[in-house]
């Protein structure tokens, strides 16, 4: 098997070093987890161009009540983006994978309030299009609070009172077969808070089973069927 873009983007972070204009925050590294495949609903292997751009993908990882945005961008996703967590954690976005590098992959949990895609609604995704919120498009937002968040640029915060970037899930891109894995995240991860403030919810919809770990594969559905509904502003 050729040498996969996620080992580029693993070098980079274990070089990230502290912005200067906050000598006292830590560098950030990449943390990984379980890798698991990414599947259609038959077990058929994701490959990156076969992906449409604008629409919105999800799937679950790294734990299996914890969803995450798929997405092919229409324009490459060159990187190099110097990003701070909430607590002044610094990190370097090296950008998308894929032959055109247009694929990228976030946490689908809002950094504000941690809205996130239920089975029943959305209140947060992709929009391709202009809106109210989106502005031009090409961004991701949260109607709960008009977070705004810019996937071609780490997850970046472009407006709203989102305190830090959506963490990066850390993709690992086949060159040979086009297939695609998740393997680790990047960035401020929100799921302990997530957990706490979500807990009995996902008791009584999961059980044990919301903390399980995501490993061996992950099923990538559009957000039209991953949630009943989608809330567009």
């Amino acid at each position: 098997m050729e040498r996969r873009d996620f080992v580029k983007l693993c070098a980079a972070s274990a070089a990230c070093t502290t912005l200067p204009t906050a000598a006292d925050a830590a560098a950030l590294k990449a943390r990984l987890y379980a890798r698991a495949v990414l599947v259609n609903e038959r077990g058929d292997a994701i490959r990156a161009e076969a992906l449409t751009a604008g629409v919105n993908y999800v799937f679950d990882y790294p734990f299996a009540s914890t969803p995450c945005f798929l997405l092919r961008l229409a324009r490459p996703a060159a990187g190099g983006v110097e990003l701070r967590t909430e607590n002044g954690g610094t990190y370097r976005w090296e950008g998308g994978v894929g032959p055109e590098r247009t694929v990228v992959a976030y946490s689908a949990i809002c950094a504000h309030k941690l809205t996130y895609p239920t089975r029943q609604v959305s209140f947060i995704g992709y929009r391709d299009a202009p809106s109210p919120v989106a502005g031009n498009g090409k961004v991701i937002t949260c109607c709960s609070d008009r977070s705004v968040y810019d996937p071609a640029a780490g997850g970046r915060v472009v407006t709203g009172p989102a305190p830090q970037p959506l963490a990066t899930i850390l993709l690992e891109h086949d060159a040979r077969s086009g297939g695609l894995a998740a393997v680790g995240t990047f960035g401020g991860e929100m799921f302990e808070q997530f957990f706490q403030k979500y807990a009995f919810r996902l008791q009584m919809e999961m059980g044990d089973r919301a903390r399980a770990p995501v490993e061996g594969r992950a099923v990538v559905r559009e957000l039209a069927a991953y949630s009943a509904q989608w809330a567009q502003c």
